[in-house]
């Protein structure tokens, strides 16, 4: 799937993190990737995150997958909504949906949550502190559009949704197959299903908060020290009051911390491995068989394109003119510059060819062997 009138470059500038915005079908040829069986069957697979949402008047009642196939036949004519996590995992089509956003930076983006709803189905009104696409799939939602919210917006009691208590609605659209929606974060907004076969794709980007850096960073740090790098005032002379903490004090312990906390290169390093980590890392990728450098290198001849899993995440920072880091579900590879070059293609495409002159460097079959083995490539035998 590819747009064929959509400017990634004014939709930053003008829209970005700042308002909303309707883009009706900017795609070449609209065509719903999945349907709603394979959708119901996945929800029923217990290593997918799923919750099925049902309506009785104002309330919204939520189950968390996995579901039994015979919970749908149960469902009647209440309003429902079905909520399918990470199908881009799963779903080769549903990841071809993520390529066209890729004008955003891999590290930002989440995952594709799907939705099915029938007639009236909905989640309510809420807001998230993420950015989101919603694009239509099939049959129509209507989409309405509030204020601003943040963690001082008065929410409702309810144990698994967070629903606003109040929700003034702004600006109000009816979605087609094929039409999008941009919501920044913070911004309310509220879909319902109009008409039956109502299915939506919802590609997420993170966006992590300075308490989630600051906690996960800290916690990344601890192991490594130790219990004898201590606080030290050799230099200590007489105060006036003993009660007071002097200004030296605070200086040295203030130090102790940030010389830790502000070193940029390992706070790098950190970051690429802590965001470039599956959402699921229990789900285990790796292939049956184990590949050999040897049996690569043959299979590369033949010009097998590389496949990245859709599962994985890639990243990469410069760590010098030529070489560079590269971050691969959570861990992190040092690449030199035989290799680079490799390196940030896998980063930039879903599918690659190996050259033809990097198969001869042994750091690009090491670096390739490595990623097989783990899961994170596999070979596009079509």
């Amino acid at each position: 799937m590819q747009f064929k009138n959509f400017d990634s470059a004014t939709f930053l500038r003008d829209h970005w993190q700042k308002k909303p915005l309707l883009i009706r079908n900017p795609w070449h040829s609209w065509r719903n990737p999945l349907s709603p069986d394979q959708l119901a069957g996945l929800a029923c697979e217990d290593h997918v995150e799923s919750r099925l949402i049902t309506q009785s008047s104002d309330d919204w009642n939520a189950e968390h997958g996995p579901l039994p196939e015979a919970r749908f036949e149960e469902l009647g004519t209440v309003p429902w909504t079905l909520l399918v996590q990470a199908v881009d995992h799963h779903v080769p089509d549903v990841a071809a949906l993520v390529e066209p956003f890729r004008f955003i930076p891999n590290w930002r983006i989440d995952d594709v949550m799907v939705s099915y709803a029938s007639d009236g189905g909905g989640v309510g009104p809420h807001f998230d502190h993420y950015d989101v696409f919603l694009i239509q799939g099939l049959g129509q939602r209507r989409w309405q559009i509030g204020g601003m919210c943040d963690d001082q917006t008065a929410l409702r009691s309810h144990e698994d949704l967070l629903l606003l208590a109040h929700f003034d609605v702004a600006e109000e659209w009816l979605l087609d197959p094929g039409d999008m929606l941009y919501i920044p974060p913070g911004i309310a907004h509220n879909g319902v299903a109009v008409g039956a076969d109502c299915m939506t794709y919802s590609i997420g980007f993170r966006s992590p908060s300075r308490k989630e850096l600051i906690s996960n960073w800290c916690d990344d740090l601890l192991p490594n020290m130790s219990d004898d790098d201590r606080y030290g005032d050799p230099d200590l002379s007489i105060q006036t009051n003993p009660g007071e903490i002097a200004e030296s004090a605070i200086d040295r312990l203030h130090a102790m911390l940030t010389e830790k906390l502000t070193d940029r290169g390992d706070f790098a390093k950190w970051f690429g491995q802590y965001s470039s980590t599956p959402r699921y890392p229990e789900t285990d990728w790796r292939p049956q068989e184990p590949i050999d450098k040897d049996q690569l290198r043959r299979i590369l001849v033949d010009d097998h394109p590389l496949l990245r899993n859709a599962a994985s995440r890639f990243s990469f920072i410069r760590e010098s003119e030529d070489g560079c880091l590269l971050f691969v579900d959570g861990e992190c590879f040092p690449v030199a510059a035989a290799a680079a070059p490799l390196a940030k293609r896998l980063c930039a495409h879903s599918h690659i060819i190996v050259d033809p002159a990097e198969r001869e460097a042994d750091e690009v079959i090491d670096l390739l062997t490595a990623l097989y083995n783990g899961g994170s490539l596999s070979f596009n035998w079509d």
